[in-house]
């Protein structure tokens, strides 16, 4: 299962995932259309797709999404918590309703998610990725939530890697600036792919195959941050 994986970062992990012959189910809240795209295409690769809504903030419904994905699937061997709040702000002007918002979507989320899925997980000696990021690392001042979540999200990681051992693994993908195309950024873009050692900002497909790796890897291996960068973190 795959959160937020209706578009963006989430779908090509989803996407990824359907390639390497893995039945997917996604979350979405409010991509309705891309929701049923992208199950569509999924099934395209000859496995089965499940779309299910689920507003990440609600306890009652990430429980109840959870059971339906078991009981559509019939079976939950990974769990990728991919869906996130990111918004950029002024530290002055940064709101307690914007800082809430940032850590019930990318922390209490992925926790309650994680809790749910857990006995399932646990019987088929299962894994959890999440989707953190380079911001988790590094403090970005215009970005303070984020950044705070984030590393609070890296630290759920290593806690629930301990929590859950020895039968469920639990790793993070942190991926830096991930180029997804947005116009109205380009000079930004631009900008980073200078300062990046690899001398380029990263894709989705990047991203993608990170948690490919995290969900075929030996699972002596749990409780990683793996930053997807190219270098930036260097700089």
């Amino acid at each position: 299962m795959v959160t937020g994986g209706a578009r963006r970062i989430g779908r090509e992990i989803a996407f990824t995932l359907a390639q390497a012959g893995t039945d997917v189910a996604i979350t979405y809240l409010k991509s309705v259309e891309e929701a049923r795209e992208t199950t569509a295409q999924i099934a395209s690769f000859g496995v089965r797709s499940f779309a299910l809504k689920c507003d990440l903030r609600d306890e009652a419904q990430i429980r109840s999404t959870a059971k339906l994905a078991v009981g559509q699937m019939g079976r939950l061997d990974l769990l990728i918590n991919n869906s996130g709040f990111y918004q950029t702000s002024a530290f002055e002007k940064l709101s307690a309703t914007d800082w809430d918002e940032a850590f019930g979507v990318n922390v209490r989320g992925p926790f309650l998610m994680t809790q749910a899925c857990a006995e399932q997980l646990r019987e088929q000696k299962g894994r959890i990725i999440n989707i953190g990021s380079l911001g988790g690392i590094r403090p970005w001042a215009t970005h303070a939530h984020y950044c705070a979540s984030k590393a609070a999200l890296h630290m759920l990681t290593q806690v629930s890697a301990k929590a859950l051992a020895p039968d469920i693994t639990v790793n993070c993908v942190a991926p830096g600036m991930i180029d997804q195309g947005e116009a109205e950024h380009e000079e930004i873009r631009r900008r980073f792919a200078e300062k990046t050692p690899m001398q380029r900002n990263g894709n989705v497909n990047d991203v993608a195959q990170a948690a490919l790796f995290f969900a075929t890897c030996p699972d002596f291996i749990t409780g990683q941050i793996l930053t997807v960068d190219g270098g930036l973190a260097l700089s």
